[in-house]
């Protein structure tokens, strides 16, 4: 069609205020989904404008989600994005597969009233936690973590992983200190050091995560005294660190006296490849922080946290009671009953088996675009792509009806660690899962909704 823009006088750039008149009559109804857009060169030639600036709005407009660009065939005003509800097929969200935890809950209730420590419930909890809680936790860590090492006394019971990890970082760090992390990280971590006021520090990454030697440059350049890893299945590459990997962690951290926060949350993903901890290479310096959300149940808030030394467990201790006061007993108590019984060790033999049919579904439906872990079975899934391509094909499966991790959300700094998320275990059924992925495949192939694939 013919579309003479109408752009406004300001002191923005020339392309924004471009890009905001095409914004503006999109939703105005003056320029319709479905509706091709002039090519870039005669809007520029119509409009009295530069080429480079009407392509840079339509690249920001694209990563908008406003219009698509389709190969040989021009830029079109895209269809509304499908609406967010329960019919909508979320890949953003990193959850085990609900099935087998749901199927046991009523049965986890009823045994609580057979407990003899259920009134203690009612009261507040010691600030490490119950000592009957504190010993299932350290046989789990035992059992799935691989920590065999750590006695209940050394444990400090916590609301989860993110909770384990703030009080982790809390006893290390002050205000304004530079943390390490994956240049690609838990997204979680961003918002935990933005309330805490740290400052997070990207380092490189390669097939193995974590590069010691970027670490080792990044530590001396910041001046950090703490580094984040995930070294299992990372987030959100579901890359693995071999045992040397975790070796050289281990000592480029001892070198440079770092503390090391290792998150342990998906190790039993990992099945025979499960390599030991960081914490059984440096257990002077590293706090080890697990849950039981991402094996589980993310709903049981259960996690802990393992200091290196007594000082670091008073630390602890000083924070749990001035900043938590008291833990969820409960769920602490849920968790411990299906720790002594079994069924915890059940529902996450479930839930690796599921994640791994789940992974197996994706890597046959999008072959090559996927990178494959090194681990049977995974809940998350990367998909290496530049930044451009990833927010186009973000916005695709949007409009599709596809809900995925924002590509920028898990960076940290410039770095070459670029793509997208895929969360495979938060669709309840396989079915859904499917077709999500197959909508996946198609936006990147570049296909828009309603389009058949090219043959």
């Amino acid at each position: 069609m013919t579309w003479t823009p109408k752009i406004s006088d300001g002191p923005e750039p020339l392309h924004e205020r471009l890009l905001a008149a095409l914004a503006g009559d999109i939703a105005a109804g003056v320029l319709t989904p479905g509706v091709r857009l002039p090519p870039q060169r005669d809007l520029a030639h119509a409009a009295g404008l530069g080429l480079g600036t009407v392509t840079r709005a339509y690249a920001a407009a694209e990563q908008r989600g406003l219009i698509s660009a389709r190969v040989g065939r021009g830029s079109f005003v895209a269809e509304p994005a499908a609406p967010q509800g329960e019919g909508a097929l979320d890949l953003s969200r990193n959850l085990p597969p609900m099935g087998p935890a749901e199927a046991r809950i009523g049965q986890a209730l009823a045994g609580l009233q057979r407990r003899p420590d259920l009134v203690r419930a009612l009261t507040y909890a010691p600030r490490a936690g119950e000592p009957a809680h504190r010993a299932a936790m350290a046989a789990w860590l035992a059992e799935v973590c691989g920590l065999e090492a750590v006695s209940a006394e050394q444990l400090v019971l916590c609301g989860g992983a993110q909770q384990a990890m703030a009080l982790a970082l809390g006893a290390v760090c002050r205000p304004g200190d530079a943390v390490l992390c994956e240049a690609a990280t838990y997204m979680g971590l961003k918002p935990l050091a933005e309330a805490a006021g740290y400052r997070l520090v990207g380092v490189a990454l390669d097939g193995e995560g974590m590069i010691p030697e970027a670490l080792s440059e990044a530590a001396r350049s910041s001046g950090a005294r703490a580094v984040y890893v995930l070294p299992t299945l990372q987030n959100p590459t579901a890359r693995t660190m071999s045992p040397g990997r975790r070796e050289a962690i281990a000592a480029t951290a001892r070198r440079l006296d770092l503390s090391i926060i290792e998150d342990d949350v998906y190790g039993l993903y990992a099945g025979p490849l499960r390599h030991p901890p960081i914490a059984a290479l440096a257990p002077e310096r590293t706090w080890f922080v697990a849950s039981l959300s991402k094996l589980v149940a993310p709903g049981l808030r259960a996690g802990v946290v393992v200091a290196p030394d007594q000082p670091g467990r008073e630390r602890l201790l000083l924070a749990v009671e001035g900043l938590l006061g008291a833990g969820d007993t409960f769920s602490r108590m849920i968790a411990s009953q299906w720790i002594e019984d079994g069924t915890a060790r059940t529902i996450a033999r479930d839930n690796v088996a599921e994640a791994a049919a789940r992974l197996a579904l994706a890597l046959d439906i999008l072959g090559p675009a996927a990178e494959r872990p090194s681990a049977a079975a995974s809940l998350h899934l990367w998909l290496p792509l530049d930044e451009l391509e990833a927010e186009r094909v973000a916005g695709r499966a949007l409009r599709a009806g596809v809900q995925l991790t924002p590509p920028d959300q898990p960076l940290v700094g410039a770095g070459t660690t670029r793509g997208l998320r895929l969360c495979l275990g938060a669709v309840r059924e396989r079915s859904r899962l499917e077709a999500a992925l197959r909508i996946v495949a198609g936006a990147i192939a570049g296909r828009e909704p309603g389009e058949t694939a090219r043959v």
